[in-house]
C-alpha cells in the first residue's frame, strides 16, 4: 500500500505504543486516539490490527537493515571493522532508555502461529538478516557460511536480552568477542 502522511502517522502512534506496551495489550482505538483520527480513516489504510502490526514491524525492519547496511558500508570489505561497528549499535540501541528487546522477539512470543502475518513479517525480517551475516562472513572462507551466521544471529539475539541488564559497552564487547570467536578472526575471545 502507498504512504500518506495519515497512513505514517498511524504507523508512528503504533510504533511508540506497541514497543512501549507490547502488540497485544494496545488496541486499535489506542492508536486512532494517539494519532488523532477516526476509525473510518484507520480502516482507509489497514485492513485490520494485524496488517497495522505487520506495518510496525516491517518499519523496524527497514531501520536495522539500514544499520546493517550502514556498517558493512563502514567497514568497507573489513568483517571485524563490520562486526565492530554492528556491536556498537546494539550495545548502544540494547541499552537506551525505554529499550523492551528486541521487536521481532517480542512479536514472535506475542504471536506464536507460525502461520500469522505477523510471524511471517518476523521470519521474512530474520531470513534477512542471516543472508547479510552469510554473505558478510563468506569472503573468510569458513566452513558453512550459513550455519556461522545462525550462530551470529543467536549472539544478536542474546545481546538484545542482555541489553535489559547490562551496560552499552559490555554489551557490545561481549556481542565482539563471541562473534570473533565464531568466525575465528580478530582478538582472542578474551583479550
Amino acid at each position: 500500500m502507498s504512504s500518506s502522511p495519515m497512513r505514517e502517522r498511524l504507523v508512528d502512534a503504533a510504533t511508540e505504543l506497541f514497543y512501549a506496551h507490547g502488540l497485544r495489550a494496545v488496541s486499535v482505538d489506542k492508536v486512532i486516539d494517539l494519532a488523532g483520527t477516526t476509525k473510518v480513516t484507520f480502516y482507509r489504510h489497514f485492513k485490520s490490527k494485524d496488517d497495522l502490526v505487520v506495518a510496525y514491524l516491517e518499519r523496524r525492519a527497514a531501520l536495522e537493515r539500514d544499520g546493517i547496511c550502514a556498517a558493512v558500508k563502514q567497514g568497507d570489505g573489513d568483517v571485524d571493522a563490520t562486526l565492530r561497528a554492528i556491536a556498537e549499535a546494539i550495545g548502544t540501541i540494547a541499552c537506551t532508555p525505554g529499550f523492551r528487546g528486541c521487536p521481532f522477539i517480542n512479536a514472535a512470543a506475542e504471536y506464536p502461529d507460525a502461520d500469522s502475518p505477523i510471524r511471517k513479517a518476523v521470519e521474512a525480517h530474520r531470513r534477512w538478516n542471516r543472508t547479510a551475516l552469510e554473505q558478510l562472513v563468506a569472503p573468510l572462507g569458513v566452513t558453512n557460511a550459513a550455519e556461522v551466521a545462525d550462530d551470529l544471529m543467536l549472539i544478536r539475539d542474546g545481546a538484545m536480552v542482555a541489553g535489559y541488564l547490562d551496560q552499552p559497552a559490555t554489551v557490545a564487547a561481549s556481542f565482539l568477542r563471541s562473534s570473533r570467536a565464531v568466525i575465528g578472526i580478530g582478538d582472542s575471545p578474551r583479550s
